[in-house]
């Protein structure tokens, strides 16, 4: 600042302008220690449990060759769930998935925004100080008639401006209040939304995974199918089989190659959707071949206490924040109904020219107080407050039926996993059954002790046991996964984590 004029603006100005900020400042401290009107927040109450389920969860043993799982009460979950598994593939996707996620660049954005928008709201605690300049000229006609009486005038006028709206009754404050409610309900979404998509990736690995493991139990009934055909031809070469019995057996074939395709669509489907979520298209990236061989399924299942639950399940925090926000704003609206006092000051430098605009003579002030109180408006306010009441009744519903539905879903996939060890013991021990009973009717065919019949309908009973061993062993797999997820409790530490806050 070297040009003079400008110099001898600010020492005028300065003095005043500090004066003016200490008192609108004072100002501001005194509404800051006002009441604010409205209910203060207060966290609804829980369902008062310590289970999950009304029988006690214990998970059932899978049978002597698979994994058996059991429970770990109180456990921490980890962060990285999906580890759990085994697969250095697994991890690279989900990886490649937290990273390349529209879906989570979106969040992220949201809730940047919401961060802004509590910035916002705070502005309205303290004053709003402007500067202002402005240059007119002006021609009137002076007292005496004619050309010669008119007259040209110039006003110069420069210098601050600062008002402040006194937060008396705390509407500005709840503003705030609501706003950040809101933010945190956008950080949990983000929560919530990197745990869908580390749930999802998990999932669809584990289903291409289990696609391939029923495509190669296919290929075991396809080859069965295909002795059997080279069997009954030779007892048909012989005399010792019907054209009838060689017919059935192609039709067989037939009909256990005609199940591939529905399988090997859930495969490219799998593998397709595991290109959206690490954010390529399929075209552009080809997910790993899963296959059960290359992960471990966890043995240890970690199951939170429902009070430490609660507090994990980004949903359900989600829900708490928008109550808080809905609380927030019937406080809004309750300050609507009382009066609103606004404080101005204006110190302004008035010249008719530039040389003397900076004068001490010519430094103009004012100071100003204005209050205004709602009277009379056709009970809009009354209804506003009102409608704020009901909002924050109707998001008290929302809260409640997410915690029921949570808890629902955490029931869901307990019992799932118990019923999945015993369906799967129940499918192995089929399987085991079926194998032995084929392998016998086959010798028994060979040697002409046992007919066609007898021989397809063990192939069946094989080829359905086989399917259902795959089936069994892949649920189990998903299941498990969806457990981790229902769980929830690494959601909240990755947003944490990865500076979101």
């Amino acid at each position: 600042m070297n040009d003079p004029a400008m110099l001898t603006m600010a020492r005028a100005v300065a003095p005043t302008a500090r004066a003016v900020l200490a008192a609108w400042l004072a100002a501001a401290l005194a509404a800051l220690a006002g009441c604010a009107v409205g209910p203060d927040f207060a966290r609804p109450s829980r369902p008062a449990v310590t289970d999950y389920v009304a029988q006690p969860a214990v998970l059932p043993t899978a049978g002597p060759t698979d994994v058996g799982q059991h429970l770990q009460w109180g456990a921490n979950l980890d962060q990285h769930w999906w580890t759990a598994f085994h697969s250095s593939d697994l991890d690279d996707t989900v990886s490649r998935a937290i990273a390349g996620s529209p879906t989570l660049d979106t969040a992220r954005a949201t809730l940047a925004q919401a961060q802004q928008a509590i910035l916002i709201a705070r502005g309205g605690l303290y004053p709003q100080i402007d500067a202002g300049a402005s240059a007119q000229r002006d021609r009137a006609r002076g007292a005496r008639g004619g050309d010669a009486g008119l007259a040209t005038t110039n006003l110069l006028t420069v210098g601050p401006t600062v008002s402040y709206t006194l937060d008396l009754f705390g509407g500005t404050r709840r503003a705030i209040e609501a706003q950040t409610a809101t933010a945190d309900y956008q950080r949990y979404q983000l929560a919530a939304a990197y745990l869908t998509l580390t749930g999802n990736t998990v999932t669809q690995a584990l289903t291409a995974a289990s696609a391939r493991e029923q495509l190669r139990a296919v290929q075991d009934i396809i080859a069965l199918d295909k002795r059997n055909v080279e069997l009954v031809s030779i007892e048909r070469e012989v005399g010792k089989a019907a054209l009838s019995d060689v017919l059935a057996a192609r039709s067989q074939l037939a009909a256990d190659l005609a199940l591939s395709p529905a399988l090997a669509q859930q495969l490219s489907a799998a593998d397709h959707a595991l290109a959206v979520l690490v954010g390529q298209t399929p075209a552009q990236w080809q997910a790993p071949p899963f296959d059960f061989s290359m992960l471990t399924l966890p043995a240890d299942i970690p199951i939170a206490l429902p009070s430490v639950w609660l507090e994990q399940r980004p949903d359900i925090k989600a829900a708490e924040a928008q109550l808080h926000a809905a609380s927030a704003a019937i406080g809004v609206a309750t300050a609507q109904l009382y009066p609103h006092v606004t404080l101005s000051a204006a110190w302004t430098q008035a010249a008719a020219s530039m040389g003397p605009l900076f004068q001490s003579s010519n430094g103009l002030w004012t100071v100003a107080a204005a209050l205004t109180a709602p009277l009379f408006h056709g009970g809009a306010l009354t209804a506003q407050k009102q409608a704020a009441v009901d909002a924050f009744d109707a998001q008290l519903g929302i809260y409640r039926q997410t915690v029921l539905q949570a808890f629902g879903q955490v029931a869901d996939t307990l019992r799932a996993l118990e019923h999945d060890a015993d369906e799967l013991a129940a499918q192995r021990a089929a399987l085991d059954a079926a194998q032995t009973s084929l392998s016998l009717l086959q010798e028994s065919y060979r040697v002409g002790t046992a007919s066609l019949v007898d021989l397809l309908f063990a192939q069946r009973l094989f080829a359905q046991a086989r399917l259902g061993y795959a089936k069994a062993k892949g649920q189990r797999y998903v299941d498990t996964a969806q457990w981790f997820a229902a769980m929830g409790g690494s959601a909240q530490a990755w947003v944490q984590e990865s500076g979101s806050r």
